[in-house]
C-alpha cells in the first residue's frame, strides 16, 4: 500500500484522466500514483504487456517506463464515457508519439475506469492495447453517456 500523503482531489473523473496523461508526459511517478486509487485491487495493462495487479506492481511498471525521462506525447480521440454516481468508464483511442532520436507514433485503444471515493475520483483500471495500424483518428468532440 502507498504511504499516506496529501493528494490532489479530483472532483470529476475527467480531471483524474487529465492528470493521468499529464503525469505520463512529464514522466512524474508521484503525480502518476496520485491519480490511482490507494487499493490493492487496481489493475494496469500496458500495450502488449501482462496484467499487473496491486499498487506495488503498478507503481513499479510506471517507474520503469519513466526511467528514461519524458518521452511520450498523447493525442486522445474518439472518447466515449459512461458515468454513474460512483464509477466512470472511459473508452478512447490514444496516439502515442515517442520523442527521441526519431519520432514514432503508435495507435493504442484504451479503457480507463475511475471510482469515486471520499477523496474524489481515482483510477481503478487502465487497460491499453495496441490499436490497428492506421487507427490514428482525428480528434472528435468527446461523447458522454449517462
Amino acid at each position: 500500500m502507498p504511504e499516506s500523503s496529501a493528494k490532489a482531489i479530483y472532483t470529476t473523473p475527467q480531471q483524474a484522466e487529465a492528470a493521468f496523461y499529464e503525469a505520463i508526459e512529464r514522466a512524474d511517478l508521484d503525480a502518476m500514483m496520485a491519480v490511482w486509487a490507494e487499493d490493492e485491487e487496481i489493475i494496469c495493462i500496458h500495450p502488449g504487456g501482462p496484467r499487473l495487479a496491486g499498487y506495488a506492481a503498478v507503481r513499479d511498471s510506471w517507474r520503469q517506463i519513466f526511467a528514461s525521462g519524458p518521452r511520450m506525447r498523447f493525442t486522445l480521440a474518439n472518447q466515449v464515457q459512461s458515468q454513474g454516481m460512483l464509477l466512470s468508464v472511459h473508452s478512447l483511442h490514444e496516439t502515442i508519439t515517442l520523442v527521441g532520436e526519431t519520432r514514432r507514433t503508435a495507435p493504442v485503444v484504451a479503457t480507463n475506469v475511475y471510482i469515486r471515493g471520499a477523496l474524489g475520483w481515482r483510477m481503478l483500471v487502465h487497460h491499453a492495447s495496441p490499436g490497428p495500424a492506421g487507427s490514428e483518428a482525428a480528434i472528435e468532440t468527446p461523447k458522454t453517456v449517462h
